[in-house]
């Protein structure tokens, strides 16, 4: 004999799938906090354009750039928990914000349900295509032997993280210099304002293959696949610039479970299309996908991750 829980629980459990089969009912709007061009905007619209075609239903980017991602955030916790609005974000908005700044409009943990990570990337420290620098000791070397006469740039927090802790390990000074994103403080890097910058793989591997700047190493163990001239930190004569952001889908706190659930399984389905998988393998951002459970313990532990580095390099927005 069926139990009288099971009896009750089953017109819920039909009417919850259901919802997530008929889902979405409308337009879905993917909130990026980066403008058009950053590596997580470029990631999302690959998704976006497969999973408009799965749903049946717009999926529309909308790009709010600028304050290190706070105003999307804020934006995505207030949004109706219903799945339509979907926050494609990185470690800066969940993991960075919360320990550089003192206060902020929104909680990374509380306010959000992680859908999936994206995709992870290391850092490349760069230069200029025609810089006499060759080697990461070489810009060490030049950054000591001439303080206080050098900037770097950085146009999200992570990649600014990634240089301070360059900074750190190499014992050198260098003035930060902000920009919108990390694309757009590569003109000021050509043109000598800036003398280094650290950005991910995705705009790295575009920009030395167009032949703006040259990579002097990256920040990982072993060497990117897509840039193999590139030395590891510790082959770089720098083992502990060991840094790899990430990027991720949230929704607001409050969005149902079979949602949730229904997004996540139908991004693994698009990441798993011989296209797909292709054009983001191509750009250095092959996915490294997660259920939902796994990618919220993951935030927890790179909120403290990120924490850790950005305290002892005593970082706070000016």
């Amino acid at each position: 004999m069926l139990s009288r829980r099971l009896i009750l629980s089953a017109p819920l459990l039909a009417a919850t799938t259901a919802r997530a089969q008929t889902w979405p009912p409308g337009r879905v709007t993917v909130v990026v906090p980066f403008p058009a061009g950053a590596a997580t905007d470029i990631s999302a619209r690959v998704y976006a354009e497969r999973l408009s075609a799965l749903w049946n239903q717009p999926v529309v980017i909308d790009n709010k750039g600028g304050g290190d991602g706070i105003p999307a955030a804020d934006y995505v916790a207030r949004a109706k928990p219903d799945g339509l609005t979907i926050f494609a974000t990185s470690a800066m908005t969940q993991a960075v914000n919360p320990a550089i700044y003192d206060k902020l409009s929104y909680d990374p943990i509380a306010d959000f349900e992680a859908i999936t990570r994206m995709g992870t990337s290391p850092f490349v420290l760069l230069v200029d295509k025609n810089s006499p620098i060759n080697s990461a000791a070489q810009l060490t070397a030049r950054l000591k032997a001439e303080p206080g006469k050098h900037n770097y740039g950085a146009g999200a927090l992570p990649a600014r993280v990634a240089s301070e802790l360059y900074k750190m390990a190499a014992g050198v000074e260098a003035l930060y210099v902000g920009y919108k994103s990390n694309p757009q403080a590569i003109p000021d890097l050509q043109s000598g304002l800036l003398t280094f910058m650290m950005i991910d793989t995705v705009n790295a591997k575009i920009a030395i293959e167009r032949g703006a700047l040259k990579g002097l190493l990256v920040t990982d163990t072993e060497r990117y696949a897509l840039l193999p001239d590139l030395p590891t930190a510790a082959q770089a004569g720098l083992p502990d610039v060991l840094l790899t952001t990430w990027t991720g889908y949230y929704v607001p706190k409050g969005t149902p479970r079979d949602i949730v659930n229904r997004i996540n399984a139908d991004i693994h389905a698009v990441a798993a299309m011989p296209d797909v998988l292709a054009r983001l393998e191509s750009m250095g951002g092959a996915p490294k996908l997660m259920t939902a459970e796994e990618f919220a313990a993951f935030t927890r532990s790179e909120k403290e991750r990120w924490g850790k580095i950005i305290r002892r390099a005593n970082m706070k927005v000016e």
